[in-house]
């Protein structure tokens, strides 16, 4: 029998073949914890007198989820992580370098990797056709110690992502339809495999759109086979060298298959306060948005920028409606600078921040008011998300979310294309 590329990975990093269901103890590659995550794993070090890393290059902690920090408890928090870099040779990357995710696939993340990070959208770096998951912080504390961790081997549901995509549909909407369609919960524990003519067309950029929202249907990692694409991406990171192809063998066994007919496809918005609470675009009526926010590890790339901007660009948000846009990493926020899109951004009227979660987590940079209602490119819209219960976050591609600016309204991006 076959393997799927999650049980060819695992397997790997085991020593022997393993199977769905089993327990193992597996090598990693790639550790990491973020700011709000990693002060708990190096105080769980601490307790056990661990405070060391078994790889100083591939142990990492990220400052970016309060970038900068907007309280003096985070700020100590942060601290703590900056000694604990300094005293094991942990690699930090600090305020103003970039989102988690995005600087994971930037400079670490290879094909056939086995990572694992303090961050349930660890997921994201599937795309590179990686076994990538979240954990909790005192297993991300002995993963950084030990360089091993302990995990089931899930089953694998494949989606298979037919036809081609109509104009002002992305990959956002494609997850989003996945999950509308399964339910967030639909894919609890399982690998999720994507596939199909439409994918193999999707750049890296919208690959990892898709991988990052597997755990928004209770996925354990979403993974997308390696390609010409993948390989063209690791060489321009110079990574060249570590392309591999890793695919699911032609007799592996999947517990599901779903067939999307992408031609089908419209943009789609999530309602609160669910993800999977998906409405197409032509059945909103109007709904007035208070503040747009573009970014985030999902859809804060230059290619989402360069989207949003060819909507923006000689226009102007709505007088009652807020724009505020994150770039993803500094290397988005200086590629996105020298394309002329963050002018376009500034002239539109939106607050251009430095890179980091922003808004996203509630932190800082965009905390709604009572009642007030955000479009987000985000992944996430459970009550409270961005910081204040009492509002209201809904989610689209940065095409719905820059044409909605400009309406003060969930507005279809169609019409604003050229």
């Amino acid at each position: 029998m076959g393997k799927t590329i999650s049980e060819k990975i695992i397997s790997e990093h085991v020593g022997r073949d393993v199977r769905p269901g089993e327990f193992v103890v597996a090598r990693v590659d790639v550790v990491m914890a973020q700011d709000g995550t990693g002060p708990l794993s190096v105080q769980e070090l601490k307790k056990m007198d661990m405070e060391r890393v078994f790889d100083k290059r591939n142990s990492i902690l990220f400052i970016d989820h309060a970038s900068p920090s907007p309280r003096k408890e985070l700020s100590n928090a942060q601290k703590l992580l900056r000694e604990f870099s300094k005293k094991t040779g942990a690699f930090l990357s600090d305020v103003g370098e970039g989102v988690c995710h995005q600087r994971l696939v930037e400079d670490w993340v290879n094909p056939g990797n086995l990572v694992v990070g303090a961050d349930s959208h660890t997921c994201t770096s599937g795309a590179l056709g990686a076994f990538s998951t979240g954990m909790g912080s005192t297993d991300i504390a002995l993963a950084f110690a030990l360089g091993k961790v302990w995990l089931k081997v899930p089953e694998t549901y494949k989606f298979i992502v037919k036809g081609k995509l109509p104009d002002g549909v992305y990959s956002k909407d494609i997850i989003l339809h996945i999950i509308g369609k399964i339910g967030a919960d639909g894919a609890t524990y399982k690998a999720m495999e994507f596939e199909g003519d439409v994918i193999e067309n999707l750049s890296m950029s919208s690959r990892f759109t898709i991988t990052n929202m597997a755990v928004e249907a209770g996925g354990k990692t979403g993974l997308i086979g390696t390609d010409g694409i993948t390989k063209s991406y690791l060489k321009k990171r110079g990574r060249g060298n570590k392309f591999r192809e890793i695919k699911s063998d032609s007799d592996a066994n999947f517990e599901k298959l779903f067939e999307i007919e992408a031609n089908k496809l419209e943009p789609l918005v999530s309602f609160p306060h669910t993800v999977d609470n998906v409405k197409g675009i032509s059945n909103i009526e109007d709904v007035k948005i208070d503040q747009v926010f573009i970014g985030t590890c999902t859809n804060g790339r230059l290619e989402d920028l360069r989207i949003a901007a060819s909507i923006l660009k000689d226009k102007k948000r709505h007088p009652d409606t807020r724009l505020i846009v994150v770039p993803a990493s500094r290397e988005v926020f200086l590629d996105a600078l020298r394309e002329g899109l963050i002018e376009i951004f500034l002239q539109a009227g939106a607050a251009v921040e430095s890179p980091g979660c922003g808004p996203c987590v509630g932190i800082h940079k965009g905390v709604l008011a009572d009642g007030e209602i955000v479009l987000s490119t985000q992944n996430r819209n459970f009550e409270g998300r961005m910081g204040n219960p009492e509002g209201f976050i809904y989610l689209s591609s940065p095409a719905t979310a820059a044409a909605s600016a400009i309406e003060g309204k969930i507005a279809d991006p169609r019409r604003y294309l050229k």
